[in-house]
C-alpha cells in the first residue's frame, strides 16, 4: 500500500502518523524545505508521543518515520489525500497535479464541509472523494467518508476498508454542506457562543452541561478552542452561504477571531491554554 498526504500541518501530518501505523510506505508532500522539515518533525514528535503512552510499541517510531519520504509521490501511489486549506481551487489544484502524478490513485479530501463535487469539478470525479478525518487524527476514531455522483463506487468500498483496517469507524455521507458532523457540530457550536454572548451562562458551565447532561467527551467551547476559531468561523461562514442564516456567526466570534484569540494554538479562546 503506496499512500501520500499532501499538506503536513496538524491535520497533514497526523493522517501522515496514521498511514505509518498501518502501511509501510508514506509520502508526505509540503510546498517547500522548511515547511517539509517542521511536517517531518511534526510526524515524529507525534510517533514518539505515541510511543511513550503505549499507543505503539516501544522503539517503533523510529522504524516507522524510516518509512516516511518528504517529497513528490510515486507514480504507482494507491491512495492521495490533501490536507491543504480550505479552498476550493487550491484543493483543485493539488488533487489535479496528483491526479497527473498518480493516474491510479484514488484522490481524498479532508474537507470538513467544503463540496466534493465542486472539487471534483475538471478533475477524473470518478476517482475523487471525501475522507474527513477528525483531529487528533491518530487518536479519534471516526472518518467520514463523503461521496458524490461522479464517484466509482468501487472506489469508495475500497476506502472504506482501508480506513477500517487502520482501525477507524467509517460513516457514510452524501456530498452536502457540511455533510453530517461539520454541520451539527457547527449548528450547536454556534447556539454555544451566542449563549455565552447573551450571558445566559459562563463558558465552562455550557461545556460542563454538555460533558454531564449529554456525555459529550467535550463541550462545544473547548471543542472550537480545539478546531480553531478562524476555522469554525470560516465554516460557520460558508455554511451560512449555503444553508441560511441559522448558521450565521455570532458577532463574539467574529469578534475574537479580530483579536486573534483563535483557541489553542494562540493559547486563547473561549478559555486560557
Amino acid at each position: 500500500m503506496k499512500a501520500v498526504v499532501i499538506g503536513g500541518g496538524t491535520m497533514g501530518a497526523g493522517i501522515a502518523h496514521l498511514f505509518l501505523t498501518g502501511w509501510n510506505k508514506v509520502w508526505l508532500v509540503e510546498a517547500d524545505a522548511e515547511r517539509s522539515t517542521a511536517a517531518f518533525l511534526a510526524v515524529k514528535a507525534s510517533l514518539q508521543k505515541a510511543e511513550s503512552k503505549g499507543k505503539i510499541q516501544i522503539d517503533a517510531a523510529d522504524s516507522m518515520m524510516a518509512n516516511l519520504t518528504i517529497g513528490e509521490p510515486p507514480a504507482d501511489a494507491d491512495l492521495v489525500v490533501e490536507a491543504v486549506p480550505e479552498n476550493v481551487p487550491l484543493k483543485q489544484k493539488v488533487l489535479g497535479d496528483a491526479a497527473a502524478q498518480c493516474p491510479d490513485a484514488i484522490l481524498a479530501s479532508n474537507t470538513s464541509s467544503l463540496s466534493i463535487a465542486e472539487i471534483a469539478a475538471g478533475l477524473p470525479g470518478e476517482r475523487v472523494l471525501g475522507m474527513h478525518f477528525f483531529n487528533p487524527v491518530p487518536v479519534q476514531q471516526l472518518v467520514e467518508l463523503v461521496h458524490h455522483d461522479g464517484v466509482d463506487p468501487a472506489n469508495v468500498a475500497k476506502v472504506r476498508t482501508w480506513a477500517e483496517e487502520l482501525g477507524k469507524t467509517v460513516i457514510e455521507v452524501r456530498d452536502s454542506p457540511g455533510f453530517a458532523t461539520s454541520r451539527l457540530g457547527v449548528a450547536v457550536g454556534m447556539e454555544a457562543i451566542r449563549m455565552v454572548e447573551e450571558g445566559v451562562a459562563s463558558a465552562a458551565d455550557i461545556d460542563t452541561g454538555m460533558k454531564l447532561g449529554y456525555r459529550w467527551p467535550m463541550g462545544p467551547l473547548e471543542l472550537t478552542d480545539l478546531v480553531g476559531l478562524d476555522v469554525r468561523l470560516a465554516i460557520a461562514e460558508h455554511l451560512a452561504a449555503q444553508l441560511g442564516p441559522r448558521f450565521d456567526p455570532p458577532q463574539l466570534l467574529r469578534d475574537k477571531v479580530a483579536r486573534n484569540e483563535l483557541g489553542k494554538k494562540t493559547g486563547q479562546g473561549f478559555f486560557s491554554w
